[in-house]
């Protein structure tokens, strides 16, 4: 899989730290950790990251919602880690979701799907 910037949202300290060190053992580098929606947006505009890995629920606001305004700048392949099922009318047709609680191997899986397949990787 080739390196990439990534966005990553999650208000959970521990799991931010440990996607953090996941992401950055398969060899990508995280562009900015965010815990809020507003933080998510904000880091989004600055950072323009090449994949999001965004959690549904936040400190403050909704990852559905961060994502949608991310998005009204242009696409960026994401995955949205829940633990909702109930969440899927509410994205977009290319999110990737990822169900909690999950393994390295889907997480990898995610990120591929979120890219189009193995072969943009």
């Amino acid at each position: 899989m080739r390196q990439l910037s990534i966005l990553v949202v999650e208000d959970e300290p521990l799991i931010a730290m440990l996607l953090c060190d996941i992401l950055v053992e398969m060899g990508h580098s995280v562009c900015a950790l965010e815990s809020t929606e507003k933080g998510a947006v904000a880091a989004a505009l600055q950072h323009r990251p090449e994949m999001m890995i965004v959690d549904d629920g936040l400190l403050q606001g909704s990852g559905i919602s961060a994502i949608a305004q991310i998005l009204h700048s242009g696409f960026v392949p994401h995955v949205l880690v829940s633990g909702d099922s109930g969440a899927r009318e509410r994205l977009h047709p290319r999110t990737v979701t990822l169900r909690k609680p999950f393994r390295e191997i889907d997480l990898v899986d995610a990120i591929q799907r979120a890219l189009g397949g193995a072969d943009n990787v």
